[in-house]
Formats: structure tokens, sequence, C-alpha cells
């Protein structure tokens, strides 16, 4: 495909050539480009109309096609939009809007949160459209991704048009992805592995399939449908795939328009590359990595059964043209084929956190003039200039393809009131890949005789705060947590009694 410079006037430019193409297709029902582009540009002539200062706008919803309505509405009317998933736990939402300062609010699903911001409904909107709208430089913010921080408040990672676009030429030049081809949209728009099958789809004329959160959790009506999707390009974590492979039918029999797979969000293991292969033996494999402060990802590799063979622990790939990637230790670089801390440097590093000096001036630099990024993931780099990760240097994790900080989960599990104090490590399987959460915990005087019963409450009141996927499975009690010379938790001594037993 031809390099593009432009997110926006590649996909008008796509409706205004095959206006009755379709670009969204939710279980039969289907949009078109020209719809997409009429509808964008209402919603842009709105915030025209009713928002005159600069700033953010929140789009909150699930996986409607409005949701693409208003990302490219905003920035076609020069607006940088916040994604945020119709599950958010409310004190995370107004934790968001605290730290963001969004000046509009436009929502596709129920909004009940009280707030002075403005807003308005998507689906209402149906004003006359923009003739010409502003749109955004290549130095602008794209759109906001929120992460979870070390302190309990969510980061806000900033990805400009410029950022976005060193990520989409790149896909789709690298991985001979064909153009109108259509792709899984199942990851929430919340979570930039979206990014991956939304704007490579949309800026190659091809064909978002969404599977809602509904469908995702009914395993009868998830393979009842997937055979009927006629998907081309599979995008999710591999832990989603390795719910996918205990289905006998879902291989390429059952799926034959299948011909790419992209994994991204955590780890992929040479056990699931394997299978997968199996079911689907002529198939691309992408095994890819990157923070969603460089957007997206960064690097790709074709996981081919000699590759499997050939590692137990897979690569995360070669690192794309425009990026180069540092393995440092401390400020110093380090020889290649030493291990050390992934430092990404190119066009895709964002510029930083929203409204949060203090945490990109630890985790951005400038290197030679390029931007850079700390990433906390230790790794190195082969004499074939593949990269491999192996671990987090700090205590970030990635579990079901969600990224978060432990210190996050503590901090929400310590406002608990049945919490006195709290630990939360991982527990690895034998492929280093976060099998489950377990939570230490020392716990304040309570009712229950039992410790089950007191789990249970904590879960309960736990789950009115944070996403599912940050509560954790196991839960030990215990007198009082132990503590490092410097008088710190000692987490690092509390995930090896962990893994270090069975549990």
């Amino acid at each position: 495909m031809q390099k593009i410079t432009n997110i926006i006037e590649t996909i008008d430019a796509i409706a205004a050539k095959t206006p009755d193409k379709v670009v969204y297709d939710s279980e039969g029902t289907t949009y078109t480009y020209g719809e997409l582009k009429k509808r964008s540009n209402q919603v842009a002539a709105f915030l025209m109309q009713h928002v005159k200062s600069k700033g953010p706008v929140v789009v909150y919803g699930g996986q409607e096609f409005e949701m693409l309505v208003a990302f490219l509405g905003c920035s076609k009317a020069g607006h940088a939009y916040i994604p945020i998933e119709t599950h958010t736990p409310d004190e995370r939402l107004e934790m968001i809007l605290d730290v963001a300062q969004p000046i509009y609010i436009l929502y596709a699903d129920d909004w009940d949160i009280e707030t002075d911001i403005p807003k308005q409904r998507i689906q209402s909107i149906d004003n006359d459209e923009a003739l010409e709208w502003p749109g955004l430089a290549m130095n602008e913010t794209y759109y906001i991704i929120f992460t979870s921080g070390t302190t309990g408040i969510p980061k806000g990672v900033q990805i400009s048009h410029q950022n976005l676009l060193s990520f989409v030429n790149w896909e789709n030049q690298d991985f001979h992805i064909n153009e109108n081809s259509r792709f899984l949209s199942q990851a929430p728009f919340s979570f930039d592995l979206s990014v991956m099958s939304l704007y490579p789809a949309l800026t190659s004329g091809g064909v978002l399939v969404p599977l809602t959160k509904e469908v995702i959790n009914d395993f009868q009506k998830l393979f009842s449908i997937l055979p009927t999707l006629n998907l081309n390009v599979w995008v999710s974590t591999p832990s989603f795939m390795d719910i996918c492979l205990m289905e006998p039918t879902f291989d390429a029999e059952h799926l034959p328009s299948l011909s790419h797979f992209l994994f991204c969000g955590e780890e992929l293991t040479s056990q699931t590359a394997k299978k997968l292969r199996e079911r689907f033996p002529d198939i691309y494999l992408y095994n890819t990595y990157g923070p969603t402060e460089t957007t997206v990802a960064i690097s790709q590799i074709n996981i081919t059964n000699e590759v499997i063979d050939q590692y137990h622990r897979l690569p995360i790939g070669n690192i794309k043209e425009d990026t180069q990637v540092l393995i440092m230790d401390e400020e110093r670089v380090l020889p290649q084929g030493q291990s050390g801390e992934i430092v990404i440097v190119g066009p895709s590093v964002s510029c930083g956190y929203l409204h949060n000096p203090e945490k990109t001036k630890e985790a951005f630099f400038e290197y030679d003039g390029k931007r850079a990024y700390r990433t906390g993931d230790k790794g190195h780099i082969d004499p074939k200039g593949c990269l491999f990760y192996e671990g987090r240097i700090d205590f970030q994790i990635k579990f079901h393809g969600y990224r978060m900080e432990l210190e996050d989960i503590d901090c929400h599990l310590n406002k608990v009131s049945y919490v006195q104090q709290s630990a939360v490590v991982p527990q690895y399987d034998a492929n280093h890949k976060v099998q489950k959460l377990v939570a230490y915990i020392v716990p304040t005087s309570h009712p229950f005789e039992k410790d089950y019963q007191l789990t249970k409450a904590i879960k309960q009141e736990l789950a009115e705060n944070v996403m599912d996927y940050m509560i954790p499975q196991k839960y030990i009690y215990v007198d009082r947590l132990p503590l490092t010379p410097n008088g710190k938790i000692d987490r690092k001594g509390l995930i090896n009694e962990v893994n270090d037993s069975c549990i």
C-alpha cells in the first residue's frame, strides 16, 4: 500500500471514490464510507458551532458505529479525543475527567455521571455538514488513552497525528495485509490495541467487524457468530486467542478467510503460537511489541514453525524502519546482546502525559534530537537486530492484555473498608506470563467467620472502583506485610514467595 500523509484526508478520499463501500459490519448491520464521512462531518460542524476553545473531547461508548463517527468528527474539528469504554467504573471515569479537563463529552451509550461539562448524544447530532474543517496538524494530539498510574491516578498518553501516521504506514506496508480486508474489532476503543484494527482498516478501504463484550462473554454465541464474519485480519491479545483455541472448530476449515493474526498487549507464548499454526497452517502470525506511549507497537515478526522450533521464548520482532531501540542501564547504552531496559526512540513516541509534567519527565527524554521513552521493560537485541523481551523491570505488568501498575491496584484495595494494608503481586506460569493476581491483605476487624466471606465482600467493594481485570483472583490474609531494610513493603519478596509455592 502507498504511504499516506494525512489520516482524515485518506479516509475521506476513499469515501469520495467509493461512498457505498462498507466500512463497519456489526452482525449484518452495515454502514458505508459515505455515511461515515457525512456523519463525521456533522459532528465536526456541531463541535465547531458549540465549542469555541481548544481542548480534548471525551467520546464515551462501546463498539457502536457512532464511536467512529465521533473520533473522525473530533479530528476534523481540530480536537483530540479521549475514548472511554462503557463499563468504566464511575470513580475511574471521574478521575479521568479530573485529569483531562475535557471541554466537551460525546456519548454513544447512556451517560450517568453528573458533571458541568457540556455533553451531547452522538446519535442526536443531525445538523448540516461542515463544508470546511481545520483538522489536526502533524504535531497536534490526535487521541489520548488513559493507562494506570502508580498513585492510583490514571495517566493520559497523548498520541499525535504524526505518531499515528508512523504506526499506520508501518502496519499497512510491512504486514502483507491486502487492501479492502475485513478486520476484527474486538478490543475496547479505550485500549490502544484497538488502533491496530481501526486506522489501518479505515485508511486501506477495509471493514471493521466488531465483537461486543456480550458476545465475547457468551462462548456459545461467540463461536456460532465467528464463521459468519468472513474475517481476514485477526487482532487480539494472546489471552483471547487462548480462549478461542479451546473451541475445536476454531480452525482454517471453519474460518477459511482468515489470513493474518496480529497479537499485541502481552507476551505471546510458543505454545499458543504452535497450536494456532497447527489450526491455521498457511497464515501470517505476527507477534508485535510496543507500549501505549509509542503508539501501539514498534516491532513485529512473523512467527513461523522455524521460529517456534528455534526459541523457547518467542522474539518480539524486528524494529520498524523509522524507529531506534536502545538497550540501556540507567543513562548508559549497552552493547548489542546485553540485557537492559528497552528504550524506544523515534516518530511514534508520545510527547508525554496530559497535564502531568512530573511523570512525563520521568519517562520521556531527548536522544540525538529525537523523542525517547523508557519502557520499564527488560530485553536485548540479538546480532540479527531482533528484539527480545525479558520481563518488567519495575512492578508494572500486563494481564489479559491490559497494562496495569500493581501500586494502582494497591491504592484502590487500601480504600476498601475491610482492608488495612495490601500488596498485590503477580503469579507467573512456566511461560513467564501472568497467570493470576494475588493480594496480600492485612484486614481490619470484620464480622465474617470465614476467609471466603471476607474475600467476597472485598471483591464486591473493590469492583465499584476498578475495572474487572484489576481485581485479584487470590487473597492471602496476614497480620503484617514484610518490609525491606528501607521500610518499604517487600514486594519482590512476596513475588518470590508466590512463585516459589503452589497456589
